[in-house]
């Protein structure tokens, strides 16, 4: 999912407003460009994920109470699939 997608799919599931939007817009614009440089130096997903971390705490920090409680709970669930699946998706045949 591209941060097109993402912002699209947490404007409807958080009632986002337009401020909220724009300012989550430029936090993913610019988490991108951070992880394209740590991409192209050869970084691998353990250099990339402080940088995740960072960019979920400024995107709660935009959010109220309400929406930040139910952005956690989507993320846990999102990382609960991956987990179990690889993405949610039917599990590995045999």
């Amino acid at each position: 999912m591209n941060a097109a997608d993402r912002i699209k799919a947490m404007k409807e599931s958080l009632k986002l407003t337009d401020d909220q939007v724009t300012k989550i817009t430029a936090i993913y614009a610019t988490q991108a460009k951070q992880m394209d440089s740590l991409r192209n130096a050869g970084g691998d997903r353990s250099a990339m994920r402080p940088l995740m971390q960072a960019t979920n705490e400024k995107v709660k920090a935009v959010l109220t109470a309400e929406q930040a409680a139910a952005y956690q709970k989507e993320m846990d669930e999102r990382r609960a699939r991956m987990q179990n699946g690889g993405g949610g998706g039917a599990p590995p045949q045999k």
